[in-house]
């Protein structure tokens, strides 16, 4: 291999040398520092080493029209330094190469979810909508947890609720625990870890008096949707949530027992919803479609409603309730319990609530009943 004191003067008029595709130049004074030239005109510097293992490894520093002589032998020296040292710059190169993009992991991280979450569908649009447009094509150990705070912030500022941007934050933050737990190249560190959250408050709750549940049952009752009226009782009636009620199931539900049983709910477990003479005699109104297992099933496809948001909304309007959630339903249920004089632990197991503390958010509910017991006490001790 031809050496020379490589040089701005040498590496400018450096060409290949004729019938050759590349000649290589090595420098004289900086080992393995080498001026690679092309048949086709091209001009590259490199450092030229031997690993750990007595392996020959090639560095690139850069291409002669990209990096000045001054800083490719600035460079140079460094690296040999490192070589000299026991380190491998190359090594670091292929790490960093074998580092995988954020959208690498999202696909594992989907992957996970439909195997083991009921809640895939929200994962994969939050995903898809807010997280991959953003990072997709980042490098994971290019994630840091400030280009993530800020980027929460600017969600915030584009008028996302603060429950949307905190859903955003723990979706990404769970595909770094997954990597962290597969061995992922890069998920070392959880860039949403530390981020400061501003308290949330989701107890927006709203529940029906009886005047309006009758002006709801009579807006579904002329929805174009013939299921709407049937789903809205049943809901009212049970306290069941919406997506137990469209995966409902007929071998679930015993007529004789007065039982619908729920295999797999929010919690994880199955419980039994009682069904009242009420709800009953919806039951008994359902239509019933030949081979259709489903309880409330889309009359146009035989198979559970993906969404009912169109035929609600124009419920509500009609209903005149606007702001009215499908899932106020389940609190107005517990609402009517409560106020009937049920206790908030019979409420809890009807609604199937995991701990007590989930159904305390009704006791004030109460209140109508005890002012009632409390009345009477007082008419008690009048005197004639």
């Amino acid at each position: 291999m031809p050496k020379a004191k490589l040089d701005h003067a040498f590496a400018s008029t450096a060409e290949c040398e004729p019938g050759q595709s590349k000649t290589v130049y090595y420098d004289v004074t900086i080992t393995g520092f080498i001026l690679e030239c092309r048949s086709t005109g091209g001009r590259t510097y490199y450092l030229r080493y031997s690993d750990q293992g007595g392996r020959l490894r090639q560095h690139k520093i850069g291409r002669y029209e990209d990096v000045p002589f001054h800083l490719a032998k600035k460079q140079a020296q460094k690296l040999r330094a490192e070589v000299v040292m026991g380190g491998d710059p190359g090594a670091k190169k292929a790490l960093a190469k074998s580092i995988p993009l954020y959208r690498e992991l999202a696909e594992m991280h989907l992957a996970d979810a439909k195997l083991h979450q009921r809640s895939f569908r929200d994962t994969e649009m939050y995903m898809r909508r807010h997280i991959l447009p953003r990072w997709g094509k980042v490098r994971l150990t290019d994630i840091g947890s400030r280009g993530v705070a800020q980027w929460l912030s600017e969600k915030q500022a584009e008028g996302f609720a603060p429950a949307t941007v905190e859903k955003i934050r723990v979706i990404f933050g769970r595909s770094f625990v997954l990597g962290s737990r597969w061995d992922v190249p890069g998920c070392d560190k959880n860039p949403t870890r530390g981020i400061p959250r501003k308290p949330l408050n989701n107890a927006r709750e709203r529940f029906l008096s009886a005047e309006e549940a009758a002006q709801l049952r009579l807006a579904v009752a002329q929805s174009q949707n013939p299921q709407l009226r049937h789903i809205v009782g049943l809901l009212l009636l049970t306290g069941a949530r919406v997506r137990e009620l469209l995966d409902a199931r007929w071998e679930h539900v015993d007529v004789e027992r007065r039982a619908w049983l729920i295999p797999t709910s929010k919690t994880g477990k199955a419980r039994y919803v009682p069904l009242s003479t009420a709800a009953l005699a919806i039951v008994e109104t359902l239509p019933r479609f030949k081979g259709c297992p489903w309880l409330v099933p889309n009359p146009e496809t035989l198979k559970p409603f993906v969404s009912i948001r169109h035929g609600w909304l124009r419920a509500t309007r009609v209903a005149r309730l606007p702001g009215l959630r499908i899932h106020d339903l389940r609190h107005s249920a517990a609402s009517f319990m409560v106020n009937s004089g049920v206790d908030l632990f019979a409420v809890g197991k009807v609604l199937g609530h995991a701990s007590y503390q989930s159904t305390q958010r009704y006791s004030h509910l109460a209140n109508d009943t005890l002012l009632a017991a409390v009345e009477a006490a007082a008419a008690k001790q009048e005197l004639p």
